[in-house]
């Protein structure tokens, strides 16, 4: 039997939630195990005890949008799996959430299997799409940015974002650990390639290396 996915649950519309929550326990092996009617909610409970494995996030709601709940999230914490849900299949919406940090996105109209697909292609490859993800993400396409420059890192930079592509999904802390190299210093180089090459989150660094083949699994 496959292992359990607990999932966290963030919509405002109790009615949806419950609808999402039947939808996925027939699936068989996931559970919504946390709910929340607000990102302002979820924001202030984290960091949550027994954690969930992924998130699946509205990004219509009162008070802070998805894309806002995502960003106040990447300064939380480090690790983290986000599917943005939505109504309303808008490019700027799509390119700003995989910017944000979310690790996939789909229309609210979409299928029991498509929710299923994006789910477990979260949990074992990391990502919804990958080529997907970079047809969108405007950040890697847009004139005078990143598809111009001349990407050239150091040794040390290479191993860095080679831990952060790895399908294990390391923690700053065991990459730290890995290099043989203080928290800090990690945080420093994932600082210097953020600051260098417009990046603005760890998925942003895991495009990079997948746009420019510059680590395993995308060499």
């Amino acid at each position: 039997m496959e292992n359990l996915i607990r999932i966290g649950l963030i919509d405002d519309h109790k009615i949806v939630r419950q609808g999402i929550k039947e939808l996925l326990h027939k699936l068989g092996n996931i559970q919504v195990t946390h709910e929340f009617d607000s990102g302002v909610e979820f924001l202030s409970a984290i960091p949550l005890n027994d954690a969930p494995d992924m998130y699946i996030l509205d990004y219509s709601m009162p008070q802070m949008n998805g894309i806002q709940v995502l960003e106040v999230l990447e300064k939380k914490i480090d690790e983290y799996r986000v599917l943005l849900l939505t109504q309303h299949f808008d490019e700027e919406i799509i390119s700003q959430a995989y910017n944000a940090g979310a690790r996939g996105f789909l229309n609210k109209n979409c299928t029991a299997q498509d929710l299923n697909f994006a789910i477990k292609n979260i949990m074992t490859v990391g990502y919804n799409n990958v080529s997907d993800i970079l047809k969108r993400v405007k950040n890697f396409d847009e004139p005078n940015n990143l598809i111009h420059l001349n990407v050239e890192l150091s040794e040390r930079e290479l191993e860095f974002l080679t831990l952060v592509c790895n399908d294990e999904e390391f923690t700053y802390e065991q990459m730290a650990h890995k290099m043989g190299l203080s928290v800090k210093s990690v945080e420093g180089y994932r600082a210097g390639l953020f600051d260098r090459y417009g990046i603005k989150s760890k998925v942003g660094l895991v495009l990079f290396s997948y746009k420019y083949k510059l680590t395993e699994p995308f060499l």
